[in-house]
């Protein structure tokens, strides 16, 4: 049976007691009926896996660690997602599927053509919503490194900082099999209206590569995901 795995932003160590916090115990208490007496996995982000014992099942969870375990699913290809800011769920799901995917940063991209406009107390509201997608999406997935999410960052300023970078859009004439192989990269994806020409042209004159999925035209969803499988196929795991 598969572990119930947590994340714990605390210091983990065997033959420590550690009291959960609130969404884990209620998560352990309340919605999985959790019994007494057997173990789950915490994390708290240092690639380890930390085997404890539930001591209490009450208000407050309590479990006691007993193992530590070096986690081995992290790809040994380093992915940067900067994904044009998508509207409402669809980022969601973009970040959950990415982290699942092996991503190890995630830059959300305000571009030209964005429709979902965040700044001041929305921006910060969302970005916490994200980072705890992201968090969940390690404890489904198995993962102990958590991913870094930065804040959304105007594609101007963005585009400067690259590094080994990849632009997705549909005239580009060069596939990722004609690419030479990397241990780091960084996907460019607009939203869900694309990159305009311009925003393109700044990416290639930052060297960054253009690069083709296929012949037909993808969501955005489906570009950024297809692309981040087809590069740990080919170059990660």
């Amino acid at each position: 049976m598969k572990h119930v795995r947590l994340y714990q932003n605390a210091c983990l160590k065997i033959g420590a007691k550690l009291v959960l916090d609130d969404y884990g115990s209620h998560h352990l208490s309340r919605v999985l009926r959790f019994p007494q007496g057997q173990d789950i996995v915490v994390f708290n982000g240092d690639g380890f896996d930390y085997i404890a014992t539930v001591l209490s099942v009450k208000k407050h969870c309590e479990v006691e660690i007993h193992e530590c375990v070096k986690n081995q699913t992290e790809s040994l290809l380093d992915i940067t997602l900067a994904q044009g800011v998508a509207k409402g769920e669809k980022m969601d799901f973009l970040i959950q599927k990415a982290v699942e995917l092996g991503v190890k940063r995630i830059t959300p991209i305000l571009s030209n053509r964005c429709v979902v406009k965040l700044k001041g107390d929305k921006l910060k509201k969302r970005h916490q919503h994200w980072q705890k997608i992201v968090i969940g999406a390690c404890e489904q997935s198995g993962r102990s490194v958590i991913p870094i999410l930065d804040e959304a960052v105007c594609f101007d300023e963005f585009i400067q900082t690259v590094d080994n970078g990849f632009v997705l859009h549909h005239r580009a004439n060069q596939s990722l099999l004609e690419v030479e192989k990397t241990t780091k990269a960084t996907l460019i994806i607009g939203p869900e209206g694309g990159l305009t020409g311009d925003e393109i042209q700044s990416a290639i004159g930052q060297n960054c590569q253009p690069l083709l999925l296929g012949s037909r035209v993808l969501r955005t969803e489906t570009a950024s995901l297809a692309a981040i499988a087809n590069m740990q196929l080919l170059w990660g795991s």
